[in-house]
């Protein structure tokens, strides 16, 4: 690798192009990756919901005493549901991380291997989210909620 100063950029350092297009593939495969990960987050957390409003449904259904027991098992039982909204969280952050990747590799290919004539590539900052996390929330109570 050679560093060669440039008056407008600052220094430059060349990278071979096989190189460059193994980082993009790889790059790639961790964006396709994140998506199977979101796509799975989503199908566990529908069975999960489903599953819990199954039992939800059985603990009305059935004549139960009011007793202690009971209570607590129907408040184990909302307090479940509501840390499932994780879901909704993860997906955001997944959404996010696959756009800075995406960005990452366009640069990548624009800068390293120029654009043929009469294309125009989009801006990195285009691409890229304008906040560095887009899920701030460490924690989550019933009844709470944070806009972001």
């Amino acid at each position: 690798m050679q560093t060669e100063p440039s008056m407008s950029t600052g220094p430059v350092v060349q990278l071979p192009v096989m190189l460059v297009a193994e980082v993009q593939d790889s790059l790639m495969v961790v964006m396709h990756d994140l998506s199977r990960l979101e796509s799975l987050l989503s199908h566990t957390m529908d069975n999960l919901m489903a599953r819990f409003n199954s039992v939800n449904q059985g603990l009305d259904a059935v004549a139960l005493p009011d007793v202690p027991a009971v209570d607590d098992v129907r408040s184990n039982l909302r307090a479940a549901v509501t840390e499932l909204q994780f879901q909704d969280m993860a997906s955001q952050l997944i959404v996010h991380t696959t756009l800075m990747l995406q960005g990452c590799a366009f640069r990548l290919a624009s800068e390293s291997m120029g654009q043929e004539d009469g294309e125009e590539a989009a801006p990195f900052g285009a691409m890229v989210p304008d906040r560095p996390n887009p899920v701030t929330q460490s924690e989550m109570d019933a009844g709470s909620i944070e806009l972001f």
